[in-house]
C-alpha cells in the first residue's frame, strides 16, 4: 500500500564474498565441524556503494538502516547514492530515531580515542552522535556514531546542509510518495509576496527600533532633569514658610513698638520680611509649576517609551515571522505529550558557540484521537513543488498505525496552519511519533526523537556536559566527541519501556534580531 512503509532495496554485491554453500561443502570435504560452525562463518552479501544513474540534486534526507548497515541519501526525486556503514556495537548502539544535521567539521579529531581522525563529521546530536568517515569491517563497530566509507563521506560533505533530515531506522525504510489533506498546502500568492513582506516589515521594525531608542533616551533625559526638582521645591517651600514666620514676627514687633524710633525700625524690618516672603512665594509658585510640568513631561515620556518599546517588540516579531516564512518549517507532534511543536532555522549562530539557533516560538496542545493507542513514528517531507502546492513523501520506522491512519487521527490547530501553511516550502516536514522530544532537543537543534523501544547504548552513555566555562569549543564530543551542550539534561534516562524517556523541556528563547 502506498501509505505503508516502503522497504529500501540495497545494491547487493558479491565482491570478496564466497557463497555459504561453497563454504559448507569445502568444510565438509576437509572434515570440518558440521552445519552450525559453517553457518556461523556465513555472512549476508555485503552492501556496496552505488549511485543512481541520473543527475543528482541536493540531498534532502539520509536514511540509515541499522538492520542492513546501509545509508541512503535522497534528493527530491528519489535515492541518489548509498553506501555501507558501521553503526554502534552492542552496549553502544546507534540510537534509532529522527535527527537533523546540526554542525559540520571536515577535519574533526577524537578527543577520547587517541586523537583518532573522524573526517567529514556531520553532527546529529550535541552529545556526540554523528555521521563521519571511518573504517568499515562489514558489521556494527562504532561507539554510537554512523561510520561511512572515507571517500563516500568526503564526496557527500559539501553537498549536505545544516538541517538536512537524518533518519536512523531499526529496519529497512525508504520514502514513498504520499498525499493527505492534513499536509501543509501553500498558497502561491503568499509565497510570491513573502520576500516583499520581509523587506517592508524589516524596514518598519528598524524604524520602530530607532523610534524606541529615541523615546528611551528622551524618557531618560526627562527623568534626569525632573529628578532634582521635588527636592528643590521642598527647599523653597521651607524657605517660604520661614519667611512667612519672620513676616508675622515683624508685624507683631510693629504693634509692640512703644516709641516712634522703635516703630520705624519695626516697620523697616516688616517691609524687608514682606519683600522676602513675597519673593520666596513667587519663586515657590514658579518652581511648583515648573516641577509639575516637568514631572508630567517625564511621566509622558516614560509612557511614550513604553508604547514605543511595545511597538518595537511587535514589529520585530512580525519581521521575524516574515523572515521565518522564507524557511522550511518543521512540525513535531507527540502522542506522549499531546503537544505540537514548530521549528525553523534562523541561521543565526548560537550565542555561546556551536550550531545555529532554531526558532521554537510555537508550541501548542493538540488533540489526538484515541490517544491510548500507538501511532508509530512517521516522517512526512515536502520534497518539491507541484501543481497542488507541494509533493510529499512518507517514511515510517516504528510499529503503530500506517502513515495515513496516523494523520487521520490528528487535526492541526487552525491558528498554527494560519501562521505557517500558506508559505510552506520544500524541505518542510511533519513528524508524528509516540515519543516525547528527546532531552537532546534544545534551542540549537531541530527535533531530536529517539525510539525508546530500541537500544540506545551509544546515546545514553555519553558523558555529561562540563560547566559552561569549560565549553570552549565545539570539538568536545564523543565517539570520541566527548560531550557538548548537553546541559539541558546531562543524564538521559536508560531505556526501559516505551515512552520512559525524559520529556522535552521548553527552552528559553534567544532573540535573533
Amino acid at each position: 500500500m502506498a501509505n505503508r512503509l516502503a522497504t529500501a532495496q540495497p545494491n547487493v554485491g558479491m565482491r570478496h564474498w564466497i557463497s555459504p554453500v561453497v563454504v559448507l561443502a569445502a568444510m565438509i570435504a576437509v572434515g570440518a565441524p558440521a552445519a552450525g560452525a559453517a553457518a556461523k562463518q556465513a555472512r549476508p552479501a555485503r552492501v556496496v556503494e552505488a549511485t543512481a544513474p541520473r543527475e543528482a540534486g541536493e540531498p534532502m534526507m539520509a536514511i540509515v538502516s541499522i538492520k542492513s548497515q546501509q545509508v541512503t541519501f535522497y534528493d527530491a526525486d528519489g535515492w541518489i547514492t548509498r553506501a555501507p556503514v558501521s553503526t554502534g556495537v552492542s552496549g553502544r548502539e546507534t540510537p534509532a530515531g529522527v535527527f537533523a544535521v546540526l554542525e559540520k567539521n571536515k577535519d574533526h579529531r577524537s578527543n577520547m580515542y587517541d586523537d583518532a581522525a573522524m573526517p567529514n563529521m556531520q553532527r546529529i546530536t550535541w552529545n556526540g552522535v554523528a555521521l563521519h568517515g571511518g573504517p568499515l569491517p562489514g558489521y556494527a563497530a562504532s561507539h554510537g556514531c554512523v561510520r561511512m566509507p572515507y571517500g563516500f563521506a568526503d564526496r557527500l560533505f559539501d553537498k549536505t546542509r545544516i538541517g538536512m533530515r537524518v533518519i536512523i531506522s531499526p529496519i529497512d525504510a525508504a520514502p514513498v510518495e504520499f498525499s493527505h489533506p492534513a499536509l501543509l498546502t501553500p498558497k502561491a500568492e503568499a509565497i510570491a509576496a513573502a520576500p516583499g513582506r520581509v523587506e517592508v516589515l524589516a524596514r518598519e521594525a528598524a524604524e520602530a527600533a530607532a523610534a524606541a531608542d529615541m523615546a528611551k533616551k528622551l524618557a531618560a533625559t526627562s527623568a534626569r532633569e525632573a529628578k532634582p526638582l521635588p527636592a528643590a521645591l521642598r527647599k523653597l517651600q521651607s524657605l517660604k514658610a520661614r519667611a512667612d514666620i519672620e513676616l508675622a514676627s515683624a508685624d507683631k514687633a510693629v504693634v509692640a513698638a512703644k516709641t516712634d524710633e522703635a516703630k520705624a525700625r519695626a516697620e523697616d524690618s516688616k517691609q524687608k520680611a514682606a519683600a522676602r516672603a513675597a519673593e520666596l512665594g513667587a519663586q515657590f509658585e514658579t518652581a511648583k509649576a515648573d516641577t509639575t510640568s516637568k514631572l508630567d513631561a517625564a511621566a509622558a515620556a516614560k509612557d511614550a517609551a513604553k508604547v514605543a518599546e511595545t511597538k518595537k517588540v511587535a514589529t520585530a516579531k512580525a519581521a521575524s515571522d516574515a523572515k521565518l516564512a522564507l524557511e522550511p518549517v518543521s512540525i513535531y507532534i507527540s502522542r506522549e505529550t499531546q503537544m505540537l511543536y514548530v521549528r525553523r532555522n534562523t541561521h543565526k549562530p548560537a550565542p555561546d558557540g556551536g550550531g545555529e539557533v532554531f526558532d521554537s516560538s510555537i508550541e501548542v496542545p493538540i488533540t489526538i484521537r484515541d490517544p491510548g493507542r500507538p501511532i508509530g513514528t512517521h516522517v512526512f517531507t515536502a520534497m518539491a513543488r507541484n501543481d497542488a502546492g507541494l509533493r510529499w513523501s512518507a517514511v515510517s520506522i516504528d510499529e503503530g498505525d500506517s502513515a495515513k491512519a496516523a494523520l487521520d487521527r490528528i487535526t492541526i490547530p487552525q491558528e498554527v496552519l494560519d501562521r505557517i501553511a500558506a508559505t510552506a516550502l520544500p524541505r518542510s516536514s511533519i513528524v508524528i511519533s509516540d515519543e516525547p522530544l528527546s532531552s537532546e532537543t534544545n534551542y540549537r537543534t531541530e527535533f531530536v526523537v529517539v525510539l525508546s523501544n530500541q537500544p540506545q547504548g551509544g546515546f545514553i552513555t555519553r558523558k555529561p556536559t562540563p560547566p559552561a566555562d569549560l565549553m570552549a569549543s565545539s570539538d568536545d564530543f564523543d565517539d570520541g566527541f566527548g560531550s557538548f551542550f548537553q546541559r539541558w539534561n546531562a543524564d538521559p534516562a536508560p531505556v526501559q519501556a516505551r515512552r520512559r524517556v525524559a520529556p522535552y523541556q521548553r527552552q528559553p528563547q534567544t532573540g535573533w534580531w
